[in-house]
């Protein structure tokens, strides 16, 4: 006998509508799930809000994702641009970083609990495995593999705790966001006036020109912040086969361990919203397409790259959930960006890809 199932947001079948695993949104996860980015809104940015918590089925949860951003493209504005191109700035007078390439690997652990229809508990864990490498502030004739500094960024990122509240409609289609992301990763970098180590535990190249000084704040595993975390989100079946989603979150730090003179970082805020479509006419095989827009202000502080990590991008996101065992669902995305505006000079990803699974209890 197959396993009862759950629709979600709807404590009762809508007429007209066949049933939905409850853990049919964890396709959607991924993208809030990295707690640093490297450049503007480099990483995955897929809602990982509608995995967690839009379900009003009680009981447990845990969901395991591994996302893969390979930033290879320098972008400024809405062009992509060649390293001698940025190059060029530094023979000119300038002082321009010429960032090479940058892999990201996210491991992601997310635990839910819902102890009934208007409540939900989540925390989000992410282990991050991060290459970098740049050719710094060479000139044209500079951009070779002689100069390229290499550091590897790994370890425990920042931990992000929300509480979801869906009761204020009978139907539970809509809910509020409340959240913490904590400074659990290691972060810092070099005092800019003295040369001193700060922050815990942070990473330094170790190979290239630049052996021996310390990695961007940006791209250690934590930001060293603490962040508020507020969102919203609804859903509504459209059609026979069709469910549509919008949800909206934004993220903002309100207390900095990088608090001291020459050696002081904030992450920028951050605000992100994504639609959703899904196609439903077999809950076993649901085809899905997102758009996600992020926004990112620029890093503060002497430890902060100010002018290249900001930016506006949007992503176009197919995918898939597949139910395979019972209680069990195995998930994969491909994020394509449509629009990207970043401030300065940033590398930037050609795609991104996510799987995963998930387990409900």
């Amino acid at each position: 006998m197959p396993p009862k199932i759950a629709r979600p947001f709807f404590s009762a079948p809508v007429a007209g509508i066949g049933s939905l695993p409850a853990l049919l949104f964890v396709g959607f996860v991924a993208a809030s799930a990295p707690a640093v980015w490297a450049c503007a809104t480099c990483g995955c940015s897929m809602s990982s809000d509608a995995a967690m918590g839009y379900s009003d089925a009680t009981g447990w949860r845990v969901n395991l994702e591994y996302d893969y951003i390979d930033q290879g493209q320098l972008r400024s504005g809405t062009n992509a641009m060649s390293s001698a191109q940025v190059a060029s700035i530094n023979d000119a007078g300038g002082n321009q970083e010429v960032e090479h390439q940058t892999i990201n690997r996210y491991l992601n652990l997310g635990i839910n609990y819902r102890a009934n229809a208007d409540w939900n508990f989540s925390a989000l864990i992410p282990y991050v495995d991060r290459s970098h490498n740049t050719y710094g502030p060479s000139g044209a004739s500079g951009i070779n593999d002689a100069n390229i500094s290499n550091a590897d960024s790994t370890g425990l990122g920042d931990i992000k705790l929300i509480v979801a509240y869906q009761g204020l409609l009978p139907t539970h289609n809509f809910g509020l966001q409340f959240g913490v992301k904590l400074p659990t990763g290691d972060f810092g970098g070099q005092n800019v006036n003295t040369g001193a180590t700060v922050g815990r535990n942070p990473v330094f190249f170790n190979t290239g020109p630049g052996a021996g000084q310390a990695l961007d704040t940006s791209l250690n595993p934590g930001t060293g912040s603490t962040d508020l975390i507020v969102g919203a989100y609804y859903y509504q079946p459209v059609s026979q086969n069709f469910d549509a989603y919008i949800n909206g979150q934004f993220q903002g730090a309100v207390a900095e361990d990088l608090n001291q003179p020459g050696a002081d970082f904030r992450p920028g805020n951050q605000a992100t919203m994504s639609l959703g479509l899904r196609y439903e006419a077999d809950p076993a095989w649901v085809p899905q397409l997102q758009i996600n827009l992020t926004r990112k202000n620029a890093d503060s502080g002497a430890l902060a790259d100010t002018t290249d990590t900001a930016g506006t991008v949007a992503y176009l996101s197919p995918g898939v959930t597949l139910s395979v065992l019972k209680n069990t669902q195995v998930y994969a995305f491909l994020q394509l960006p449509i629009y990207s505006n970043l401030d300065g000079y940033q590398l930037f990803p050609r795609w991104t890809g996510s799987v995963g699974a998930s387990y409900a209890f």
